[in-house]
């Protein structure tokens, strides 16, 4: 970092924003701990609710293979029906400045053949299975969407709060210690020279008095 001349001002504004500086750099590592902390308080519960959801999605495929050979794909259809949407209340709140949602309660997902506009005695007992199975991956994939949303977000932020600490600690901080060595080092050298040039003109002022004055004469006996 260069610019600026080597004054006092400037070494006292350098020292300034290098204490800024580093307490900015100490704000934002409280801010990565916290970051990390809460990370992995998530990750327990979200790796959880991957298995969970792996789970699930195993076991629904098979049977929607087999009731798709055995029904055909029209016949499955018609247990979808009839087309709903899904509402669930959510809850905003902030993490170290990370705007986050989470589920308030689950909405319900899973059917009865009854809400599914199916008779009993027409949905076969593959129709029900494949329907029950996917709700249920359905039911788990929403439950999971707000926390793998959280854990995306706390990401993000976190890998730019870190980016922002090596900024500051490795380029910033560095630099404006480097211009206000600098600057010190100018000053001094200044001060130094001012003070030989002062001893150079005390010496020479001490030698002009010392010396008789030209064209003096004797006084008479």
């Amino acid at each position: 970092m260069s610019g600026g001349a080597a004054t006092r001002q400037t070494l006292l504004a350098l020292r300034a924003r290098r204490s800024r500086v580093e307490r900015g750099a100490a704000l934002l590592r409280r801010r990565r701990e916290a970051l990390v902390a809460e990370l992995f308080r998530l990750a327990r519960p979200a790796v959880a609710a991957r298995e969970a959801i792996a789970r699930a999605a195993r076991d629904a495929w098979p049977p929607l293979l087999d009731a798709l050979a055995a029904e055909g794909a029209l016949a499955l259809r018609a247990v979808g029906w009839p087309e709903r949407t899904v509402e669930a209340e959510v809850e905003t709140r902030q993490v170290w400045g990370v705007a986050v949602a989470e589920l308030i309660e689950t909405p319900a997902i899973a059917r009865t053949p009854e809400e599914r506009g199916l008779p009993l005695e027409t949905a076969t007992p593959a129709e029900r299975e494949v329907a029950e199975r996917f709700e249920a991956l359905a039911a788990l994939l929403v439950e999971a969407a707000p926390r793998e949303a959280l854990l995306r977000r706390l990401g993000d932020a976190l890998a730019r709060t870190s980016r922002q600490v090596r900024s500051l600690e490795h380029r910033v901080a560095p630099e404006l210690a480097t211009r206000e060595a600098e600057v010190g080092a100018a000053l001094e050298e200044r001060e130094r020279e001012e003070h030989l040039r002062l001893r150079v003109l005390r010496s020479a002022r001490g030698a002009r008095l010392d010396q008789p004055a030209s064209g003096s004469v004797s006084p008479r006996s």
